[in-house]
């Protein structure tokens, strides 16, 4: 069937959201508990939801921890620490 996506061809098989016909499972505003399940080579921790790549800056391996999703790519989301019920960047100034 050539170089087609559905069954990991010509997209390194690395998953179904290569393409910009399927639905992310995060999107930007996001909040989730996720486990961090390794860190990658510059640093940034690494979380997955249904198999989605998301990157956290600052979370090291093995942290349960709760996120916001601030960025959203076709393979992958960035997403920051979130303390105290709100995350630090986006904290509402009263």
């Amino acid at each position: 069937m050539g170089f087609g996506r559905d069954r990991g061809g010509f997209g390194g098989g690395r998953g179904d959201f290569g393409g910009n016909d399927m639905p992310k499972p995060v999107k930007p505003g996001d909040e989730l508990e996720v486990t961090i399940e390794a860190v990658a080579a510059k640093g940034d921790g690494i979380a997955k939801k249904d198999g989605f790549v998301i990157f956290v800056p600052g979370a090291k391996e093995g942290e349960k921890i709760k996120i916001k999703v601030t960025e959203v790519k076709s393979r992958c989301a960035v997403a920051q620490k979130v303390e105290g019920g709100e995350a630090a960047a986006d904290a509402p100034a009263e």
